[in-house]
């Protein structure tokens, strides 16, 4: 992956706020001023913006081996998110034209308030697709919701490319989720990437929230 620069993470982001937390100014998404945090920023979402490249130059998919971006708004940080690396990646790619519709799937536990502030902010309704599942998320509707994916999916039709937030904190053993199973996450997860295929949109996916620990005490 290629590290973003400060420019493009104000193409989604208020300049001012880029540059205070990039330079230690400003608490970032996990509460403090980190400077290692800092350092790490323009390589997290770099993967994500690299990942989207790729998947675009393959036309299937690839992955962004990094966490979760979605409650990052324009000028805020918040819930170990400090940048979007979602919407800076849709806002880079649009801007210089190598796509005209963005799709963000975001299957984290949580709503990405800091997607649609971003989406809001900068009046991208009609070149930005995004969508959480919050109507399902209890056990009960878990199956019901596998079930609907190829469906939901439809709405990504006309996308260039779909970035798929894949959470793991829905897992019904994690502290702060609590409704799909280890089988069920996986089933998710291909429903997606086999719904994707049939459509021919290609999609770059990161990891999101997941916060269960092992016997020893790591993630």
């Amino acid at each position: 992956p290629q590290p973003l620069s400060a420019e493009q993470f104000g193409v989604a982001h208020d300049p001012d706020f880029v540059a205070d937390v990039l330079s230690c100014r400003r608490t970032n998404g996990f509460g403090n001023k980190s400077p290692a945090v800092a350092a790490a920023l323009p390589w997290t979402s770099g993967a994500m913006l690299s990942a989207a490249r790729e998947a675009l130059n393959n036309g299937i998919g690839a992955i962004a081996p990094c966490s979760g971006f979605h409650h990052a708004g324009y000028d805020f940080a918040g819930g170990y998110c400090t940048f979007n690396g979602l919407m800076v990646t849709a806002a880079v790619l649009l801007a210089e034209g190598k796509a005209s519709k963005v799709g963000i799937l975001d299957f984290d536990q949580h709503w990405g308030n800091g997607t649609q502030d971003i989406i809001e902010r900068l009046h991208l309704h009609d070149q930005v697709v995004h969508y959480s599942p919050s109507e399902f998320s209890r056990p009960a509707k878990a199956e019901a919701f596998i079930a609907a994916i190829p469906k939901l999916l439809e709405r990504f039709a006309g996308c260039d490319l779909v970035l798929y937030q894949a959470g793991a904190d829905p897992h019904i053993e994690d502290p702060l989720g609590g409704w799909l199973t280890s089988d069920q996450l996986y089933r998710r997860d291909r429903a997606v990437f086999d719904g994707l295929r049939r459509l021919g949109i290609p999609v770059a996916w990161n990891l999101a929230g997941g916060y269960q620990h092992d016997d020893e005490g790591g993630i």
